[in-house]
């Protein structure tokens, strides 16, 4: 049962901040050339640099004040629970990759010392490719690291002392979210991080979870000819289901539950 709270602010106070936040998250990046009237980038690169710095800005503003502590916990159970919802998807990509190594193999007559140099040379390559596209950096780090920031970590606290329940929150946060940038999807996955912000206590939870789901995308259901695609997501969902809160419980993450004052009671979810 979802305890009662003083509320420190009004609940229309802080609806009316989290829109203004949203309106600055959205705002700024328009802002170069709506309001200050530049000129339009040169350049893919030039525009996406711009962005970022805007989404700096509003985060910087949206922000204001933050303490961040980061147990390992809240980086790798949330990270496990995440990948659960994707074991389909990871056993498609072994399976391809198991086939790309064997018929690479065969090409080259079988294992051998040449074999590794080139599967480790490829990896190599691909994880400078990776660190040098611009694309990448904007969506497994800019995007999650600002989208959390202002979604999570400056809404959420705001609305628990606004006096809103928990569930009404899980719910609300998303919707803010896709009055700015867009709808589906996203909306099912801020109510999963709002979820995990609130029972972990720390933006480590949501921010990682964001940027495995980023670099995932949607989870793979089936695949002709491999049936074993869909009963590992079928058995990864199950397990999801099952660890959800197990694995979230605030006493893993807060080691001063009995006597919480966090968010005024709410990481003890009494």
């Amino acid at each position: 049962m979802e305890q009662e709270t003083e509320a420190y602010v009004s609940k229309a106070a802080a609806l009316m901040a989290c829109v203004l936040m949203t309106l600055s998250y959205v705002g700024i990046l328009y802002a170069p050339t709506l309001i200050l009237r530049l000129p339009p980038p040169a350049s893919l690169k030039h525009y996406l640099i711009r962005r970022f710095i805007c989404a700096a800005i509003s985060s910087i503003i949206s922000l204001i004040f933050s303490a961040l502590i980061l147990p390992w916990q809240a980086a790798v159970f949330p990270l496990f629970l995440t990948s659960l919802m994707y074991a389909g998807s990871m056993v498609l990509k072994s399976l391809l990759l198991l086939n790309s190594w064997t018929t690479d193999m065969n090409n080259s007559g079988g294992l051998s010392l040449g074999c590794i140099k080139i599967v480790l040379w490829s990896l190599r390559a691909q994880m400078f490719a990776v660190a040098s596209n611009i694309l990448a950096w904007r969506n497994f780090v800019v995007a999650p690291l600002t989208e959390e920031l202002v979604f999570r970590a400056c809404m959420i606290p705001l609305l628990l002392c606004g006096g809103f329940k928990i569930n009404t929150i899980i719910f609300l946060c998303p919707v803010f979210f896709s009055l700015g940038l867009q709808l589906g999807y996203t909306v099912v996955f801020g109510w999963y991080a709002s979820f995990l912000f609130i029972r972990t206590g720390h933006l480590a939870a949501p921010l990682i979870a964001h940027i495995f789901c980023n670099y995932m995308g949607l989870p793979v259901v089936f695949a002709r000819n491999r049936g074993l695609v869909s009963v590992a997501f079928v058995a990864g969902m199950v397990a999801f289901l099952w660890l959800l809160f197990p694995i979230t419980r605030p006493d893993l993450y807060n080691d001063r539950t009995n006597n919480c004052r966090c968010l005024h009671g709410y990481c003890s979810w009494n």
